[in-house]
């Protein structure tokens, strides 16, 4: 039709640890050519067997391959339920011009050596999708179009702070301190539900369900275990930890800004002080997600330890303030659990205080599957630093914590807080400034 423009349907190459990353990933691309390489295949079959999240996504890859070939064959093209074709391409030509010193050995350069056999041989524009930074490089220098798996992306940018700066008139000041109350409707604004605002240093938080602001302490010197808060932000955090009704919060923060050391207060807290919960969980991820902790020696607690030797260093300090015995604590597991998120799936948590720290090393799909877990009655806290990342194929645009935060800006349910203002010590804080 005149003036109107057709979009031409691409050809998607989709890389093994794409698919890892993100199993539905094959349903994200429209109407286009969805392609995967039979040497992706093959990589999938060997991660199969491995434990954790990786094991289980080459599972459930497989199966939904599975279920799709019972609607035609997946060598000819079979329709995807929004459009567009799956393909699985196996190349029995091999005479591709690629150069010399591409080694067919290694399964990247096999599927290179696809990537640019279907582009030669499609009218379709042609582009690799790969997680892998070295590998859009690899492509890049051999002419073949590649680019990262953009649809679980959140522009960092763009996730709000969780604080809001406004000044008010007199009248409506003096409304707020008197009354601790102020209508959404008198700021002629919209804010996310849960947001707080700073009045000039008198602080509120935006509560959805009242349409109203509604006044939290500036000071707040009420006590978690010894730990107060010491700025702004943490006043914030605290306020969002201890209210029961916030399910979900996410607390992201650089080194040293106190993170999960007001998480972990609040949970014993909550836990041992208040009995909101019957248990308080303390988890992280075994860099990556699902690494095998059986090569290290020793029963499990022992060998979890190292990975989770930032948490027992802030409990350290905790229970130092306390003047109370953190081994005690420890062996009450009906009530105080130390664990990996290796053995989380397929548990159900119900009314626990739940802390999972380095959220950012987390995908949106592993965040999906640990949130999920939650019980009546469970509270998650996810704390992360997205700027320091030990995963090769996520950054501070694709990891769980951010993901899961923009994700749930406008529920009531949940909280979410960035603090900037490092407390750990005046040399850990210009240590992060100046390096």
């Amino acid at each position: 039709m005149e003036g109107k423009c057709i979009e031409m349907v691409k050809n998607y190459i989709l890389d093994t640890n794409v698919l890892i990353h993100d199993p539905a990933s094959i349903f994200k691309f429209e109407d286009n050519n969805v392609i995967i390489p039979l040497p992706v295949l093959e990589e999938i079959d060997k991660l199969k067997s491995r434990p954790g999240e990786i094991g289980h996504n080459a599972r459930e890859i497989n199966r939904i391959l599975d279920d799709l070939r019972s609607h035609g064959s997946l060598n000819e093209g079979v329709p995807l339920p929004g459009g567009g074709i799956l393909k699985v391409v196996v190349l029995h030509d091999e005479k591709v011009d690629l150069p010399k010193f591409i080694s067919d050995r290694y399964s990247d350069n096999w599927i290179l050596i696809y990537a640019e056999w279907i582009r030669k041989n499609s009218k379709e524009p042609t582009f690799l999708v790969t997680k892998d930074i070295n590998m859009r490089i690899k492509a890049d220098s051999l002419g073949i179009p590649a680019q990262d798996y953009l649809s679980d992306k959140t522009n960092i940018e763009s996730l709000l702070s969780g604080v809001v700066e406004m000044d008010l008139d007199d009248e409506k000041l003096e409304k707020f301190l008197n009354t601790g109350k102020l209508p959404i409707s008198e700021l002629g604004v919209d804010l996310t539900p849960n947001v707080f605002l700073d009045f000039g240093g008198v602080y509120g938080r935006y509560m959805a369900e009242h349409e109203a602001i509604v006044k939290i302490s500036s000071d707040f010197q009420t006590s978690c275990w010894g730990i107060k808060p010491r700025n702004r932000e943490q006043i914030f955090a605290m306020d969002l930890l201890l209210d029961d009704s916030i399910k979900l919060v996410t607390l992201i923060g650089g080194a040293g800004t106190g993170k999960t050391l007001l998480a972990l207060a609040a949970g014993l807290r909550k836990v041992f002080d208040e009995g909101v919960y019957r248990r308080l969980t303390v988890t992280r991820p075994l860099v990556p997600m699902g690494r095998d902790i059986g090569f290290l020696p020793g029963k499990e607690e022992e060998k979890m330890r190292p990975w989770l030797r930032p948490i027992f260093d802030n409990l350290e300090l905790i229970f130092s303030n306390r003047g109370k015995d953190l081994q005690s604590y420890l062996k009450r597991r009906d009530v105080f659990e130390i664990e990996s998120l290796s053995y989380i799936r397929g548990r159900s948590l119900p009314e626990q205080f739940v802390i999972i720290d380095e959220g950012q090393n987390l995908t949106p799909h592993e965040v999906k599957t640990i949130v999920t877990r939650a019980g009546e009655g469970t509270k998650i806290v996810i704390t992360g630093d997205p700027w320091q990342i030990d995963s090769p194929y996520l950054d501070t645009q694709s990891n769980g914590l951010v993901y899961v935060a923009s994700k749930f800006i406008p529920e009531n349910i949940a909280g979410h807080i960035v603090l900037t203002k490092g407390e750990r010590s005046r040399l850990a804080s210009k240590a992060v400034e100046l390096l």
